[in-house]
């Protein structure tokens, strides 16, 4: 079902072409598992209830065999999904008809999906510049340390404020 790909500069890839399923459906699941390690994305595809992640997972699975056939001294734990693209596919056309003689085109949408992967030691050469985020280590945005003119400015416009509240 999907294509083998032959190693890039850029990773493995494999590619499932015309699957019949909207590509504004797969999107979404894609989008969860870009950039995540190979293990916890199989992980979170199996646990899925879209039909797009069963799909998605099938290719990420085969690029993963791809390297690991490719290069003797990976292993699954080394692999990160470096890009997820679904494309939109050709339409298939169908005639729904409809009450008094009429007819109406039906369109169901095929999409193709590309997954590459890469040894996650090339992380920081990727394109873009993105790091990859290792499991675990969501860690929660650092909070913006405020200067003393700044808590003074807050003080001095309350205390004018609560004046004239005392002057009226």
């Amino acid at each position: 079902m999907a294509e083998t790909i032959k190693k890039e500069t850029n990773g493995y890839k494999a590619i499932t072409r015309y699957l019949i399923v909207s590509p504004y459906k797969i999107r979404p699941v894609a989008d969860l598992v870009r950039r995540k390690p190979y293990p916890e994305a199989v992980s979170l595809l199996e646990n899925m209830p879209h039909k797009g992640a069963r799909l998605i997972k099938k290719t990420v699975i085969s690029a993963a065999s791809n390297a690991l056939n490719r290069d003797k001294q990976l292993a699954e734990d080394m692999l990160y999904i470096k890009e997820i693209m679904v494309d939109e596919g050709p339409r298939m056309k169908r005639v729904w008809f409809r009450g008094r003689g009429r007819a109406d085109m039906l369109f169901k949408r095929l999409c193709h999906i590309t997954v590459v992967v890469d040894q996650a030691a090339n992380a920081g050469a990727n394109a873009g510049g993105k790091a990859v985020v290792k499991a675990g280590s969501n860690a929660a945005p650092k909070a913006s340390v405020k200067t003393e003119a700044a808590v003074k400015g807050k003080k001095a416009s309350s205390e004018k404020a609560s004046s004239k509240k005392a002057e009226k």
